[in-house]
């Protein structure tokens, strides 16, 4: 055993470690500020908004002056977008490059803190055979305009991209770039990597749920308890969906021997609703999705391919876009209202740790919402399951439960919780550590309707469970 005074030290760095980064514990949370809309609040009203979130990052698709000049001095990192009608004059003239930079970052930075040009948007899967060969190029004249500013360290040249440049990704290892893209997307990742640029992808599990719109298959989508899908390639389990979509790019890249190239995802969201025949969009859905996915990114458990990092991800979006074409969906991701209020509640407030998303699977049709029971009353309350529940339905909530983050060794051979070795035992103990930190409140101990609140505290021999005072 370490000498007590090496102990003491220790430990004060690490509080003086958590204290300085706490101010960087949200910096991988983004979202997207689209404008196809007539009805947004002024960008003042906006950055406060955003201010009083744990938002640390903003997409913009354009390079709007107003918007940059509002996010001035917030220290907010701002992602500005070169449209795909710029490309052309960006490939071509190395002075409209230069001038692009100097009016839309020059002008602002570093007052504005901009940290990656986007040159186009899904131009590779697009299929427009004379805008992807000119995309390269005008990233490569915006890189070389920034380093002749001094700023090609600071502020990182990408692309985005959709799901589709994969021909592979089930299961996650076996993920692979489509053939289709061949030269070109490898000199694009290339310059990612000669540059330090990330790949930044669009990962929607909103989309794979209504391709296989089965239960199962939604509560995978959703980060809610579910049996898991075991990867083939490697024998990893998968508990979500957004994991096993952001593992099959890193599998892809490796492949492809960019292992040194980071993954950003510039876009991931739910509808909160759609038209009468699309599958999917609810609000109990999009609640679920993207405040189990702040939870997610919170726990920095990463993905089983990229442990114990968050990747940097734009929740879309900030608004409705009421002016965007397509079936309703396409109008409906908004996590805040014009009026500047939440459409609902997905964790983002400051003073949420965690997100308060309900935990039960939300039905593919519109029923009657379940009640959550009442809180038990008295000082502490533990979420165990309820008598009867399978082993199978308990080993769901177990594997579920630790991968979110939490702290299992108490129920690892050797721990305090291991005996009685038994999934019912473990499983209790998973649920209601995850339900101590998860919020406390009713929906966060439901487990698919198998668990249930109790004010009789479990702990027993020199097993603890956590008991929160409400």
């Amino acid at each position: 055993m370490a000498p007590q005074k090496l102990s003491s030290f220790f430990l004060i760095f690490l509080v003086l470690l958590q204290s300085l980064s706490s101010a960087d514990s949200q910096a991988f949370i983004g979202v997207n500020y689209g404008q196809v809309a007539d009805n947004l609040p002024p960008p003042a009203e906006t950055v406060k908004l955003i201010q009083s979130t744990s938002i640390q990052k903003v997409r913009l698709y354009g390079a709007d002056p107003a918007i940059i000049k509002a996010l001035a001095h917030t220290g907010i990192g701002i992602v500005i977008g070169a449209s795909n009608g710029d490309i052309p004059a960006l490939a071509a003239d190395p002075n409209f490059a230069g001038q692009w930079v100097n009016n839309n970052i020059l002008a602002y930075y570093p007052a504005s803190k901009i940290i990656v040009v986007n040159v186009g948007n899904e131009v590779v899967t697009s299929g427009d055979q004379n805008l992807i060969p000119q995309l390269l190029p005008a990233m490569q004249n915006v890189q070389n305009a920034l380093n002749a500013a001094s700023l090609g360290g600071r502020i990182k040249v990408s692309t985005v991209h959709a799901m589709s440049i994969l021909s592979q990704s089930d299961p996650p290892s076996s993920g692979l770039f489509s053939p289709v893209f061949g030269d070109s997307l490898k000199a694009l990742l290339q310059f990612h990597k000669e540059n330090g640029s990330p790949l930044m992808i669009n990962p929607y599990p909103f989309f794979a749920y209504q391709s296989d719109p089965r239960p199962e298959t939604l509560a995978f989508c959703l980060f809610q308890p579910n049996a898991g899908r075991v990867d083939s390639g490697n024998g990893i389990k998968y508990m979500n969906m957004f994991d096993a979509q952001v593992d099959a790019v890193r599998s892809a890249l490796n492949a492809w021997g960019f292992k040194e190239i980071q993954i950003v995802v510039a876009e991931t969201g739910w509808p909160y609703k759609g038209d009468p025949n699309e599958v999917g969009p609810s609000m109990d859905n999009a609640k679920a999705y993207n405040g189990n996915l702040i939870n997610h990114l919170r726990s920095m458990v990463g993905t089983p391919l990229m442990p114990g990092i968050s990747v940097d991800t734009y929740i879309f979006a900030l608004y409705d876009e009421d002016l965007k074409p397509g079936p309703g969906s396409e109008r409906s991701f908004g996590l805040f209202k014009p009026d500047l209020s939440t459409t609902y509640d997905a964790g983002l407030s400051k003073n949420s740790q965690t997100p308060t998303a309900p935990v039960t699977p939300a039905p593919a049709t519109p029923t009657t919402p379940v009640t959550p029971a009442p809180k038990p009353t008295g000082s502490a309350t533990w979420c165990l399951p309820k008598p009867g529940i399978p082993d199978s339905e308990l080993q769901s909530n177990l594997d579920y439960a630790c991968s979110m983050g939490i702290d299992c060794s108490p129920i690892q051979e050797g721990g305090p919780c291991f005996e009685p070795n038994t999934v019912a035992s473990h499983a209790a103990y998973a649920m209601n550590v995850l339900y101590q930190t998860a919020g406390r409140n009713p929906w966060n101990c439901d487990f698919s309707q198998t668990a249930s609140l109790t004010s009789t505290n479990p702990s027993y021999n020199g097993c603890t469970y956590p008991g929160g005072n409400l």
